[in-house]
């Protein structure tokens, strides 16, 4: 027979008058007191933050929240508009879209990182690094995760705010400095601009604070989610989602046989 482990979680326990959150009383040390970016690190990291991981932790929660009308809303307002009894499944729907084009890169770029660091000895040499890095991906043909932006060019605004704010609270250290040798060597062999993007961004960060990269997706879930909400409560105020069906299913529809 299969020996058994014992299950064990450290997660939250409750009893007939309390709550535990990861060694915190909910009632008496979180409600009220902490807020949500502080109790969402409190879950992943054990621990409540430092007054300066907290700020970096919230500022990359912000960051991730809105981003207009992104696939990921419009799949969330169409989903409302099907199941408007179930505001989850509309939420649930856009988040099932972050991945390695819209939000989830942070992700790629702190294992990209990581994994960079891994092997890189006590004085990594951060150019030499990149380089390598860089012409990887361009052998591969790929795209560097945390590089670039549609919009946002030659400079993502939000990157300078968050690296900013590393350098602040005492936090921009080798990863942050990695991926801004990365975007430089990138655009520098490239020829065009591959800024470092938010995501990028909050891929360093994230390593900076200890983060895995395995769990940076996350962020970008959790501020993600906040933003799905509000565009559901935009939904109801003002609904475009049918607007949006009715265009599409007119022009995808029209008649485009030759005459």
């Amino acid at each position: 027979m299969r020996e058994q482990n014992p299950i064990r979680s450290e997660m939250g326990w409750s009893t007939p008058d309390r709550i535990g959150v990861r060694g915190q009383d909910l009632v008496s040390d979180l409600i009220g007191k902490v807020s949500l970016g502080d109790v969402a690190w409190l879950e992943i990291m054990g621990t409540l933050p430092t007054p300066d991981e907290s700020v970096l932790f919230n500022a990359m929660m912000v960051t991730m929240v809105e981003h207009g009308m992104t696939p990921n809303a419009i799949a969330a307002r169409m989903t409302y508009l099907g199941a408007p009894e179930s505001l989850n499944s509309a939420v649930a729907a856009g988040l099932c879209g972050l991945g390695t084009v819209f939000a989830g890169t942070a992700e790629g770029a702190a294992r990209l990182l990581q994994d960079a660091f891994g092997n890189a000895g006590a004085e990594p040499d951060l150019g030499g690094i990149a380089s390598r890095i860089v012409a990887d991906f361009r052998a591969k043909k790929a795209q560097i995760p945390g590089l670039g932006h549609p919009v946002h060019k030659p400079i993502d605004p939000r990157t300078p705010k968050l690296f900013g704010l590393a350098r602040e609270h005492g936090r921009f250290g080798a990863h942050c400095e990695l991926m801004e040798r990365i975007g430089a060597e990138a655009t520098r062999v490239s020829g065009r601009p591959l800024p470092v993007n938010a995501t990028g961004a909050i891929g360093a960060i994230a390593s900076e604070l200890g983060i895995d990269w395995r769990l940076c997706r996350g962020i970008a879930v959790m501020g993600r989610a906040i933003g799905l909400v509000g565009h559901i409560a935009e939904e109801i105020r003002n609904p475009i989602a049918r607007e949006i069906w009715d265009r599409v299913d007119e022009e995808a529809s029209e008649d485009t046989r030759p005459k």
